[in-house]
């Protein structure tokens, strides 16, 4: 389900051994899709929009399949629970981006992807980690990565609640460009249409129907995963 295959990006040797440790990463954070590969094919679609090089483009692929490669090997148990974390694994997990900086370079990212994934986690108004930094500091794939990140996070089941429709995921990002995301890549992730990515794991039911912006607000961090993905 991939709008783009890794090898018109990377080096096919390199391709196969990326997505077989993204789908280690997916399991370990108990994710029932690929959710790596979705991140890589929503990301790769808002990079053309910014028509952003094609090598530009194989390291943002290449920090998609790997952002989280640092949780599997932090080993905590806490990140695949099923309730909120305390403030202090809060802490500890945030040193993750850092972690997995060193191991994209062990794994042989180049080092673009090495730091698209420490800045994977950083916010548009200077909130996020580990390096504090804000808008036009972060780089323009690390702003993309975020959007597409917390975007699959959303729309597929955690074990601390169900998946987001497209609609009510979308919702999410809107209210929360200009504080996580950069207003402007939001408005360019709005625009995509017709890749498979973009669809939601969601069941349709009741409960799901029910859920609205208010409720969204309310569960707050919570949403993107029990640590802000």
């Amino acid at each position: 389900m991939v709008a783009v295959q890794s090898t018109d990006l990377i080096d096919s040797a390199a391709a196969e051994a990326f997505i077989q440790l993204a789908k280690t990463v997916d399991k370990f954070e108990r994710y029932e899709n690929p959710h790596a590969q979705r991140i890589a094919g929503i990301a790769d679609e808002i990079a053309r929009a910014f028509h952003l090089a094609k090598h530009d483009r194989g390291s943002l692929h290449t920090a998609a399949l790997l952002h989280d490669l640092g949780e599997v090997a932090m080993e905590r148990d806490y990140i695949q629970a099923a309730g909120p974390l305390s403030d202090e694994e809060r802490l500890d997990l945030a040193r993750h981006p850092v972690i997995g900086e060193r191991e994209a370079s062990r794994v042989g990212a180049d080092r673009a992807a090495q730091l698209l994934v420490r800045w994977s986690h950083e916010w548009w108004n200077g909130a996020g980690y580990p390096d504090a930094l804000r808008r036009e500091e972060i780089p323009l794939a690390a702003r993309i990565l975020r959007v597409a990140d917390s975007y699959a996070a959303l729309t597929d089941a955690r074990p601390f609640r169900p998946a987001l429709t497209e609609d009510a995921a979308k919702r999410v990002i809107v209210d929360r460009a200009g504080i996580e995301f950069d207003p402007g890549v939001v408005k360019v992730f709005l625009s995509l249409e017709g890749i498979p990515e973009l669809e939601s794991f969601a069941k349709i039911d009741e409960d799901l129907a029910a859920l609205d912006t208010a409720a969204e607000k309310n569960r707050g961090e919570d949403l993107f995963s029990s640590y802000s993905t």
